[in-house]
């Protein structure tokens, strides 16, 4: 663009304005930057906008003090070695409290009727569960309520004790001590009682030999399940039962006939496990 008042001389003078626009550089204006979110998707864009994604934040590393301490206290060999605790508090205090006593004593007069009953069966359990002869707490349960009541608590007392025990050894050392077993004796009994629980938990309560904790912690380490384990134990807890149960109501007349039934009934079945132990003694030897 020429300036009108610097004709003359037909020379043409640009202005500073006009040489200033044309020789002026252009600025590029910044295209805007969208940033995406971790994780988010990506928002549409103009044309010639551009993305800068960020990165995803860094995981958490495993392995802190509290994973360690969590996985240390949860191993098999920690809750074996709390199992372990909880029975030698339970069979100490079976020794400092001496519940043979109630065969002297007799139960508290405070307590009566049904509501003793379910109180000795409480007891009764946790007693079995700290390594009590289970004939000592049926005698007690005969003499202090006679042969009906007495049978039913120590029946309910079997059951409970024997789910407590069941389930501890499941929880606490299963996994643990199935590592363990590696004699041919374990790993046939293991595998009886995983295959035929019920068959086999029946035929231990039903002859003597097998003591009655004894077989609560196999069944547990074992693959038995719970309802073949607790209905198998409370069919096979009856005659036994049943027979201390009469002989600690009649203990007064050791010659009545109540009594001397109650007698043969604790005493055939020892006589019959004793005998099948014989049969199979060869059939034991090869295993």
């Amino acid at each position: 663009m020429l300036d009108a008042t610097t004709r003359s001389g037909g020379t043409a003078t640009a202005s500073p304005r006009a040489a200033a626009t044309e020789h002026s550089v252009a600025v590029a204006t910044p295209l805007p930057v969208s940033i995406a979110a971790p994780g988010a998707p990506v928002p549409a864009v103009e044309a010639g906008a551009s993305v800068v994604p960020v990165p995803d934040a860094p995981a958490d590393v495993p392995g802190g003090p509290l994973a360690r301490c969590s996985r240390a206290l949860l191993s098999p060999w920690s809750r074996l070695a709390l199992l372990v605790v909880l029975l030698a508090a339970a069979g100490t205090s079976v020794l400092l409290f001496e519940p043979q006593r109630l065969l002297e004593d007799g139960w508290p007069p405070q307590l009566g009727g049904a509501a003793a009953a379910v109180a000795f069966a409480v007891a009764y359990g946790l007693c079995t569960v700290a390594f009590v002869p289970r004939p000592l707490l049926n005698l007690a349960a005969g003499a202090v309520f006679g042969s009906q009541l007495g049978l039913a608590s120590a029946l309910a007392g079997t059951v409970l004790g024997a789910g407590v025990a069941f389930g501890l050894g499941r929880m606490l050392g299963q996994d643990a001590l199935r590592r363990l077993l590696r004699g041919r004796w374990l790993t046939a009994a293991d595998g009886q009682l995983s295959r035929h629980g019920f068959r086999s938990m029946m035929a231990a309560r039903l002859f003597p030999g097998v003591p009655f904790w004894a077989a609560n912690y196999c069944a547990a380490v074992s693959r038995m399940g719970w309802p073949a384990f607790l209905f198998a134990t409370a069919l096979g807890s009856v005659p036994n039962t049943a027979a201390y149960a009469v002989a600690g109501a009649r203990a007064s007349a050791p010659t009545s006939p109540a009594f001397l039934v109650a007698l043969a009934l604790i005493a055939v079945p020892a006589v019959v496990g004793a005998v099948l132990a014989w049969r199979k003694r060869h059939h034991l030897r090869r295993l």
